[in-house]
């Protein structure tokens, strides 16, 4: 908004307006109760002193900067109660932190002056540019301190210096000086003569604005120049002092803001003035329920939310509502930077390896990021990334000469680095090539070996490259090199070097051409076998073959004439010249070869060469090595809860060599995985096996190891199950002791586990010793037992173990040992509860009376009825040494009387009386009579039945029946009385009545039916009419129907209903918080015969109160009321609704 036009206006009060909210930032009520209230100066400016309170004690202040020029923002801590340093943010906006932008625009300094113990932080914005406009945020936080305010930066353009004097307008084309060039006048076209204003007194636009009335905004804006009416108003908005609102309900609100680090606990603290009072808790305005997170205490006039393990979703807004009073906060959730807590190691690998980089942080599941070289790393073919827990690894699989550079890892607290070097690796060389000294037409081959089959290389002769021919062949097989010459002519002689390709190295050796000229002279040398254990026949050379490998030995032979070659094994001559097992023969050597060597190629082999000059002989032990046999007779032999022990037998056939040891594994029986148990070899033949799980059926195998490989698997051992023997039981006592014998009792042990329990063995001994006696040979299955056979007299122990398939259980033993000696204990006879009144039996039924007794030694049982010895003919008994049985097959009534059990133990006894009652349904009543008719009415009278079935008469049921349909119908039920009067009957019939008797067993099955019947005459009939009496309907208003406390969802059609009753119809009034709801279309009021409805159309927060319904009339009135509640459904929610 441009400036107000101010006659004489000094520069220092000239302020310009504000700049324009922007949509993102906060309301000025929200900005006050977050960081103080901030009070503007009544001259209008758009800066004002801020209240010092929290930490700060000068805050940044609201400023208009102009584009191109640098402004600075000064925040001052006070310091003198702080325990360290605090931190100071500054933020753009609400999250966005400025000090990652330092640089050449944004640039902070901070100071400390001792002597005030005042930290000084400044931010200077250097060339104000359009963008830097908007809200800024300053927050100092200082341990659990923390400290905020707002302030607004307003960005304008830059206005030009009119030029007072027109001369200057005057400018001349060129650059040689006063005189030079042409005059130029086109800057007099831009300017315009500024006119002198006379001088005026002083206006201040903004005061007269302040004391105007609204609708004169407008005529004074015009007056003085000011069009940007929008503006204006703001800026008036912003002028007018904001009077704190009085609060009532707090004594102390919350304090501005809160920090706490992620995963700590956080208290918010009020004090409301009514300790009887009611809080609510709301985050970003939703009400918080209590939980374990979130727990509410009220002690007095103290009210607490406690935030236990904050998370970053706890870095929100909160409030305390009291009523309509609110207290506002906010909570700053700080995640802490998570460090390198083991650094990153350099790496030294040679090509092909694999390379493993390893890093541990201070938090698990953190992130981290690789990098090399300054370049984020990915996830692809060449590079994998691990994490488990806190460690952290980057894994080359193969490493090249690409790979080596500087490897980092960030996380948000730290980083490391380390550097990856990778060198090629070394060719070892296992046979050089040597020298040879060859004549003419003869072979020369130069042969060497390198550690890596896959090396190819070169052949030189005197630093020319060899080219292969007829007669030169080069051959590369595995890890041997081959360059061979046919027929040596003197042009062959000279220095060959073999260079594998790759790396730096040679091999040189140098062939000698040896040229003979002799005269024939026949000579005779007696041939001889180049061996080193050739000679006599005692001697032996041993080669080691492994089983499938070739086996070749080539055999140099001398002697003159050429000497006859004869292989052998043992007796057999070995002539083949082809096959698998083979002798090949050239000039000067002879070639043993083995294809595939088997098992059964073992033995000792004899050359023989002879001439006429001689013989010589020399033994060959060839031994065929193998991977050895499986091992025999894999067992389990124990098993424990989670462990089995294996044994098992070694391997018939080592495989020719030492056994180093062996290998298990073991699967669940059905499965088809195999876990290795060990992957160093384990030397033994018993293992045990263990982290195994209790009642899961598993088998187990086992590898022979030696020096040539693993052998194959053994036979899968039989199924075995991990089984432990259960806990000792428990709660051993003694139930019984007698002469000879104890009784023990027991419960079942605590742990029993998957094998359950086969049974229990009990064991006794005298005090004292040592030796346990078995008392029984079986495992008993119940939880007790009678030891019999014990020597009267003696103190005696027991002791109980249990027995599964894992074997026994631990003793549980007896506190004290047992005297074994007869108990006296008096008769006494336990009569169950249902029998200590009388016991009642329909006829035919069943009766079982099982009564227990207690008494030692065995008590006599007798059982009398109405004092005579019972016939146990009738009734049937059956006793034991705890209880006696009485049973009745099938009662009758002649077993009714009273039963008296005895239980005598010499001169002790003790009786026990039971009554036992069998009744069945009674006879039928006797002479019923009809003794009186009278208008509708007639009445009889009986006599009760002659036999009542043994039980009480409880009453009777009376039946009429007229003679025209002779259906009977039931007029009276439960009768106590012997008579009864009939009513109601039907004038001009003539009926007849029965009557039924009734006991517990029900009603009689016979009827008693009346003598005589009952004639309803016919009489005059005069019908007096009742005058009518026209009633008063009229009533007050009175609710039947209240109404109902409701939470409903912002923006869903609702309705409340309630029901109203009276006369003359009453009038409805419906109320909003006490206001009369009038005819806004909102809301549909009806009326459906008393029943109320009224109706909100898409409700909103606005719309949540009390809502109140008034019945009147001429003769009173009533209300009901109830409470709306408006809740927001939140953003996640309404989507799936949506959907």
């Amino acid at each position: 908004m441009p400036e107000a036009k101010k006659p004489a206006a000094k520069k220092d009060k000239t302020a310009a307006p504000p700049a324009a909210p922007k949509p993102e930032e906060k309301p000025a009520e929200e900005e006050e109760q977050m960081c103080e209230s901030e009070e503007l100066p009544a001259d209008g400016g758009t800066t004002g002193k801020t209240e010092l309170s929290g930490l700060f004690i000068e805050r940044p202040e609201n400023a208009t900067a102009t584009k191109g020029k640098d402004i600075i923002f000064i925040a001052k801590v006070d310091g003198s109660n702080l325990p360290r340093k605090p931190t100071l943010k500054w933020l753009k906006g609400k999250w966005m932190d400025l000090g990652s932008k330092a640089g050449k625009h944004l640039q902070f300094k901070e100071t400390y002056d001792r002597n005030t113990k005042v930290y000084t932080y400044e931010m200077k914005i250097v060339k104000v540019v359009d963008g830097d406009a908007g809200g800024y945020r300053c927050e100092v936080t200082v341990k659990d301190k923390c400290d905020s305010c707002v302030f607004e930066v307003s960005v304008e353009a830059a206005q030009e210096e009119q030029q007072a004097n027109i001369l200057e307008a005057f400018k001349r084309s060129g650059d040689a000086g006063e005189d030079a060039g042409e005059l130029d006048f086109s800057a007099l076209l831009k300017k315009r003569e500024v006119k002198k204003e006379e001088p005026t007194e002083e206006v201040d636009v903004w005061e007269i604005l302040k004391a105007a009335k609204p609708c004169d905004y407008e005529k004074i804006a015009f007056q003085y120049g000011i069009t940007d009416l929008r503006g204006m108003l703001k800026r008036l908005k912003k002028m007018k002092k904001v009077e704190p609102k009085k609060c009532d309900a707090f004594l102390k609100k919350l304090d501005s803001a809160y920090s706490v680090d992620k995963g700590k606990r956080i208290q918010l603290l009020v004090e409301v003035a009514d300790p009887n009072a009611q809080v609510k808790w709301l985050k970003n305005g939703q009400e918080i329920k209590p939980s374990a997170k979130y727990v509410f205490e009220s002690v007095g006039n103290k009210r607490t939310l406690t935030i236990n393990k904050s998370s970053l979703s706890d870095d929100a807004a909160y409030e305390c509502v009291v009523g309509e009073d609110k207290s506002f906060t906010e909570v700053f959730v700080k995640e802490p930077p998570v460090t390198i807590t083991k650094l990153l190691d350099d790496v030294h690998v040679l090509v092909g390896e694999k390379v493993e980089f390893e890093v541990e942080v201070s938090e698990e599941g953190a992130n981290v990021i690789w990098m090399k070289d300054g370049v984020e790393l990915s996830r692809d073919g060449k590079y994998r990334f691990k994490k488990d827990g806190k460690k952290h690894w980057l894994i080359i699989n193969e490493a090249t000469k690409e790979d080596i550079g500087m490897y980092y890892v960030y996380t948000n607290g730290g980083e490391s680095k380390a550097e990856l070097e990778v060198e090629d690796k070394e060719l070892e060389v296992l046979q050089s090539i040597a020298d040879l000294t060859v004549k003419a037409q003869e072979q020369a081959v130069f042969k060497c070996e390198v550690s890596d089959d896959k090396v190819t290389g070169k052949w030189l002769k005197d630093g020319v490259e060899v080219k292969a021919s007829n007669r030169i062949k080069m051959t590369h097989v595995g890890r041997i090199h081959k360059l061979t010459i046919d027929d040596v002519k003197p042009e062959d002689a000279g220095d060959y070097t073999f260079i594998p390709d790759g790396y730096a190295l040679t091999l040189s050796a140098k062939l000698n051409f040896l040229e003979i000229k002799i005269d024939y002279v026949p000579r005779q040398d007696p041939p001889k076998i180049h061996l080193d254990a050739s000679g006599g026949v005692g001697s032996q050379n041993t080669i080691i073959v492994v089983a499938g490998n070739k086996l070749r030995l080539d055999v140099e032979i001398t002697g003159e004439p050429a000497p006859t070659v004869c292989w052998m094994k043992g007796d057999n001559p070995i002539t083949e010249t082809e096959g698998r097992v083979r002798v090949e023969s050239r000039k000067n050597l002879s070639s043993f070869v083995i294809e595939g060597a088997e098992r059964d190629d073992e033995g000792k082999y004899t050359i023989t060469v002879t001439n006429p000059a001689g013989e010589d002989k020399a033994m060959i032990t060839v031994r065929i090595v193998d991977v050895p046999d499986p091992p025999e007779g894999v067992k389990c032999v124990t098993v424990g809860e989670d462990y089995a022990t294996v044994t098992w037998e070694p391997p018939k056939f080592d495989g020719g060599a030492p056994l180093k040891g062996y290998l298990m594994e073991r699967r669940k029986q059905g499965s088809s995985r195999w876990t290795k148990l060990n992957f160093d070899i384990y030397e033994s033949t018993t293992y045990e096996a263990k982290k195994m799980i209790e009642g899961v059926l598993y088998e187990m195998r086992v590898f022979a190891v030696n020096g040539i490989g693993v052998s194959q698997p053994s036979a899968n051992s039989k199924p075995f199950m991990p089984i432990a023997p259960t806990s000792e039981p428990t709660r051993l006592t003694v139930d019984d002791v007698t002469d000879s014998t104890c009784v023990l009792k027991w419960r079942p042990p605590e742990k029993i586990g998957a094998g359950g329990i086969d049974g229990y063995i009990i064991e006794y001994c005298k005090e004292g010793d040592t030796e346990w006696v078995q008392a029984n040979k079986e495992p008993v299955e119940k939880n007790s037992y009678v030891v019999r056979g014990l020597p009267t007299g003696e103190k005696m122990c027991f002791r109980v173990v249990a027995v599964n398939i894992a074997g026994r259980s631990g003793p549980a033993l007896m506190n004290q040992s047992v005297t074994i000696r007869e108990i006296m204990e008096h008769p006494k006879i336990r009569l169950p509860r249902q029998l200590r009144t009388k016991y009642i039996k329909k006829v035919g039924e069943k009766v079982n009376l099982v009564i227990p007794f207690q008494g030692k030694p065995r008590p006599v049982v007798n059982w009398y009825k109405d004092g005579q010895l019972l016939d146990t003919k009738k009734v049937g008994v059956r006793t034991s040494d705890i209880d006696t049985i009485l049973f009745i097959r099938s009662a009758e009534r002649e077993h009714s009387g009273t039963y008296t059990l005895s239980v005598q133990i010499e001169n002790m006894e003790d009786k026990a009386n039971i009554d036992i009652q069998i009744v069945e349904k009674p006879g039928p009543p006797r002479e019923v009579t009809i003794t009186d008719v009278w208008g509708f009415n007639a009445a009889l009278e009986w006599k009760p039945p002659k036999d009542n079935g043994n039980a009480e008469i409880t009453g009777y049921t009376i039946q009429k029946a007229d003679k025209k349909t002779n259906e009977w119908f039931t007029v009276y039920e439960h009768n106590r009385r012997p008579s009864c009067t009939v009513s109601d009957l039907v004038m001009g019939n003539e009926y007849t009545f029965r009557v039924f008797s009734e006991n517990i067993c029900g009603m009689s099955d016979e009827v008693g039916i009346s003598k005589n019947t009952a004639h309803i005459a016919k009489t005059g009939l005069v019908h007096k009419i009742t005058p009518y009496k026209e009633k008063d309907m009229c009533s007050s208003p009175k609710f039947t129907q209240p109404l109902v406390d409701r939470t409903v969802i912002a923006g869903y059609t609702t309705a409340i209903s309630c029901s109203v009753r009276g006369f003359p119809k009453p009038k409805i009034i419906w109320m909003k918080n006490k206001m009369i709801i009038g005819e806004d279309p909102k809301f549909l009021m009806q009326n459906n015969q008393g029943v109320l409805t009224l109706n909100i159309r898409k409700p909103s927060l606005f719309d949540g109160g009390k809502y109140t319904c008034k019945a009147v009339n001429d003769l009173g009135e009533d209300e009901v009321e109830c409470k709306l509640e408006v809740r927001v459904l939140p953003i996640g929610e309404k989507e799936e609704g949506k959907k």
